[in-house]
């Protein structure tokens, strides 16, 4: 079995696929959780005593220390979508993220990953985009040989984009172009994003390396909701929201994600990120091709997850045009 690899944030969508593939290739895994007693299924994700479950909190160095005690690699997946109560962007991203590479320096550890994010910019008017860009200048500068790793929007069972635009159409009678809906994506399967990890962890021409990762092809904001549509059956109005009132609605979206432990609709955060401009890999970085991984279509796996939000579910039949 391989050396030891800590996985901070090995519990969530792309986490548990990162450390399932690492499991694959024989490495021992720690998972660096907040909330351990949540974190029990990582366990099967490996052989026997493969896999161990910490509790570990990035704003907490000498937890983050503890977790990365006899690691020949650190990987770093802790992020938010939206700030509630101490999980502020500048607090996970910004500062969370340099304590991981501060201590995994001052351990010796001879590969860093930081996941950070396609459009990170630490001077970026959207906070999210901008503390993901001061997370990775603090990382390079505590750890300067850490690999960064920026994924598109990251589409798989349990993502946030597809599911919950799709939970939309289920009950709204509209779904919101923001912005007209001309903002371009390149969603990436979370199996992929995985794979390109778990092989950066022991491939040595990666250090200090930036990789953006992107799906095979680029969608307009309003396609990815037509081919929700499409898939889930539902005929409804794609309305136009122009900035200044989608900015309106992202305030309440914020007021909501201050009071209330759910997912708000919309914040103004997101709407200033969809603002700043497209969503897609560079062309002068390197990605899942230099990785040796084979995209994954969106066609080729959104289908098999968002047929539950059909009229009668796993037993309705393939709406026309479908995939």
């Amino acid at each position: 079995m391989q050396g030891l690899v800590t996985v901070f944030g090995g519990s969530g969508f792309v986490g548990g696929q990162v450390v399932r593939a690492l499991a694959k290739r024989g490495h021992r895994v720690r998972v660096a959780v907040r909330n351990p007693n949540l974190a029990y299924r990582m366990r099967m994700l490996g052989d026997v005593g493969q896999i161990e479950v910490v509790q570990a909190n990035v704003r907490n160095p000498d937890s983050v220390a503890r977790a990365i005690q006899g690691a020949e690699a650190v990987i770093n997946l802790v992020g938010v979508l939206w700030e509630t109560g101490r999980q502020k962007f500048q607090a996970v991203h910004t500062l969370g993220a340099r304590t991981v590479a501060e201590q995994a320096h001052a351990a010796g550890v001879g590969r860093l990953i930081q996941v950070s994010a396609i459009g990170a910019d630490s001077q970026s008017d959207a906070r999210y985009a901008r503390s993901k860009g001061l997370g990775e200048e603090a990382v390079l500068k505590a750890f300067p040989g850490a690999v960064i790793v920026r994924p598109s929007i990251v589409f798989g069972p349990e993502d946030s984009f597809f599911n919950k635009f799709a939970a939309m159409a289920a009950i709204s009678p509209a779904l919101p172009l923001i912005g007209g809906g001309e903002t371009r994506f390149q969603p990436v399967f979370v199996g992929d994003v995985a794979a390109a990890i778990a092989r950066i962890v022991t491939l040595p021409s990666a250090d200090g390396l930036i990789y953006e990762l992107g799906g095979p092809a680029t969608y307009s904001f309003r396609e990815l909701l037509e081919l929700i549509l499409t898939e889930t059956g539902r005929k409804r109005v794609l309305a136009p929201l122009p900035w200044g009132l989608a900015a309106l609605i992202g305030k309440a979206g914020d007021l909501m994600a201050a009071v209330l432990p759910l997912a708000p609709p919309l914040t103004s955060d997101q709407v200033a990120l969809l603002k700043s401009g497209d969503n897609v890999a560079s062309a002068g970085l390197p990605g899942l091709a230099e990785l040796g991984v084979e995209p994954t279509a969106v066609e080729a796996v959104v289908p098999a997850y968002l047929y539950r939000y059909r009229k009668g579910g796993q037993y309705a039949p393939t709406p026309a045009g479908a995939f």
